[in-house]
């Protein structure tokens, strides 16, 4: 039976997730955050004695750890049956994450797990690869953009309401630097996937963009 997938692709702040576990959860279907992949293999590999510049096991343990994501009022990430949601966001969660996203036979591994979540009803996968890379031959494609100044307004606005200090001047500058590297690096550079629905949300609700998405889908 053919599984339908539906991939979300687009830069960082542009309401991917957001609007990724809206549609997952009114379509019933599964979701896969892909940016939590890496970072989940990083707390599996702390949780262990292996060191990061240790390929071959960190390959075994990539191969090894099972990841859930469950589409709540948020996203609940659980790694061998733990929550890990909390430790996602840690520096140093992110810093392992982007040593070991630099190994090829690391990141095949990880190309599969994120494959394997393609079960049935359907599958919902956010990122900024799974229409170009990891599913390019998905049912449904959105490419999902807004303006920098839009994105950065978006992330100014969330800083604030956790009362931490920030400047959207340098929130924008940053959104552009991680823009560039994101299209020009050479392994599954940012790109809209052919066929791809584009929508800019820069000037649309959520609810709008969903309902787009789930026009596409009907």
């Amino acid at each position: 039976m053919s599984i339908p997938v539906l991939t979300i692709d687009g830069p960082s702040g542009a309401g991917k997730g957001t609007v990724s576990r809206l549609v997952s959860k009114k379509l019933g279907w599964n979701y896969l955050d892909s940016g939590s992949i890496y970072r989940s293999l990083a707390i599996a590999i702390q949780n262990t004695s292996v060191q990061v510049s240790d390929v071959d096991a960190i390959v075994e343990v990539a191969s090894a750890m099972a990841l859930e994501f469950e589409c709540g009022d948020e996203l609940v990430v659980k790694l061998n049956g733990e929550n890990i949601t909390g430790q996602l966001g840690l520096e140093s969660t992110g810093s392992i994450a982007s040593q070991i996203a630099a190994y090829p036979s690391v990141r095949a591994v990880l190309l599969k797990k994120q494959q394997d979540f393609k079960q049935l009803p359907g599958l919902v996968a956010d990122g900024r690869d799974m229409g170009t890379v990891v599913f390019p031959d998905a049912e449904y494609k959105v490419f999902l953009t807004a303006s920098a100044q839009k994105r950065a307004a978006r992330r100014y606005k969330q800083l604030i309401e956790k009362e931490i200090d920030a400047n959207i001047d340098e929130i924008t500058s940053e959104i552009e630097a991680r823009d560039r590297r994101d299209r020009e690096r050479e392994t599954a550079p940012l790109a809209m996937a052919v066929g791809a629905l584009y929508i800019d949300s820069s000037d649309l609700t959520i609810d709008q963009v969903v309902e787009d998405v789930l026009n596409l889908i009907r």
